[in-house]
């Protein structure tokens, strides 16, 4: 589980972002940046994570 906590922020950012599409939330741009944030700690979570498991 703590090797794909990256990979679950990045798609929790995604799908807050397709939600905030749909529920027309697209005007509030902290849940936007609190989205963006989600995939770039991801992506920075993962690349951390996937460095320590091949040592």
């Amino acid at each position: 589980m703590k090797e794909n906590l990256g990979i679950i922020l990045i798609v929790l950012g995604a799908l807050m972002l397709i939600i905030s599409y749909f529920a027309e939330l697209t005007d509030f741009n902290w849940y936007q940046v609190l989205s963006l944030l989600f995939i770039i700690a991801g992506i920075v979570l993962h690349i951390i994570l996937s460095k320590k498991n091949l040592k």
